[in-house]
């Protein structure tokens, strides 16, 4: 699934948070996803929240797994762990660059990196593991 076939699905089958997000990239590489970071996704003492940054690597991943393999909805998060490095910029985008790091018949494994739009470094960095279901 290219770029626009990942936006078109996210639409459709996750309309409740597809607003948030816009895939900025999608190749044989990995996808890169952006959080349009609103007032919703901040904590107190205006940084992004945890749960904001887990909701964008989670869907980083999952669409790079779909870029991949087309659009199985019933794909599902197995296993998920989040580094929180450094606190976001306030009041900027984050964008996440997934990889795939192995993509199985029955499972795939992937890294995230998370950045605060314009920052070199990472703000977060997650390790997911995705479940396929049998064709």
């Amino acid at each position: 699934m290219d770029r626009a076939a990942l936006e078109d699905f996210l639409a459709r089958d996750f309309g409740q948070v597809a607003e948030d997000f816009a895939v900025e990239r999608a190749d044989a590489t990995g996808v890169t996803l952006r959080l349009k970071v609103a007032e919703r996704h901040l904590r107190p003492g205006g940084t992004v929240s945890g749960p904001a940054i887990f909701a964008l690597v989670d869907v980083a991943i999952y669409l790079a797994i779909l870029s991949r393999i087309g659009p199985v909805a019933l794909a599902v998060t197995t296993n998920c762990a989040v580094d929180f490095l450094r606190k976001p910029e306030a009041g900027r985008d984050l964008l996440a660059e997934a990889r795939l790091l192995k993509l199985g018949r029955r499972l795939a494994v992937g890294d995230v990196l998370v950045f605060s739009e314009g920052m070199a470094e990472p703000v977060a960095r997650a390790g997911l593991t995705y479940s396929i279901p049998p064709r």
